[in-house]
């Protein structure tokens, strides 16, 4: 059985991020056919068209660690109504310079955590938005938005709440299952 290396996205700087609390979650429900990978943004310049001649280190580590991934997952929460300026500054990095699009034919999925009752619905809407633009090739179903709440999860990281594991069981395995059609149909260079 082949092993899907998936590189991810925390959209949240947050050192107490519920997102980030949610990706490790998700990790561990993972099939272990699943291999992730952090890509870490925190770190990033601000994107200008001035570097697309000479990319900094960070931004070259970035594309980097896209390239070397089969999937991409984001995670990410929602900052008036869309996603944080950190993770659109990445994705505006990894999408130039024009013609040298890293997400371009890559499968990818999108969840996300609030405390509010919509989610992160309109976050993940513009995010979607984006990663068509960037030719994406995204999980559409199912769609994730997870209200948090603290007691969710165990202190070690578990998914305490018996339906929202199960919802999340469900949405990485659809998400494995979703990786291997697109790259058996567009195989990845």
């Amino acid at each position: 059985m082949r092993t899907y290396k998936v590189g991810y996205f925390v959209g949240s700087l947050s050192s107490a991020s519920i997102n980030r609390t949610l990706s490790r979650a998700l990790i561990r429900l993972a099939p272990q056919d699943l291999e992730f990978t952090e890509i870490p943004i925190g770190n990033l310049p601000l994107y200008s068209p001035d570097f697309d001649g000479d990319y900094p280190p960070e931004p070259k580590a970035l594309k980097d660690a896209i390239a070397a991934s089969d999937a991409i997952l984001f995670v990410t929460p929602e900052y008036n109504r869309s996603i944080p300026g950190a993770l659109k500054n990445a994705i505006d990095w990894a999408s130039r310079p024009y013609g040298n699009n890293s997400f371009d034919h890559l499968p990818a999925a999108v969840i996300g955590a609030s405390p509010g009752k919509i989610g992160t619905a309109l976050a993940q809407q513009s995010l979607r938005a984006v990663l068509s633009y960037c030719n994406a090739r995204q999980m559409t179903a199912p769609e994730a938005y997870v209200t948090f709440s603290p007691e969710m999860y165990t202190a070690d990281g578990d998914v305490s709440d018996e339906a929202t594991a199960a919802f999340l069981t469900d949405f990485i395995r659809d998400f494995r299952v979703h990786i291997e059609r697109v790259l058996t149909v567009i195989p990845r260079p």
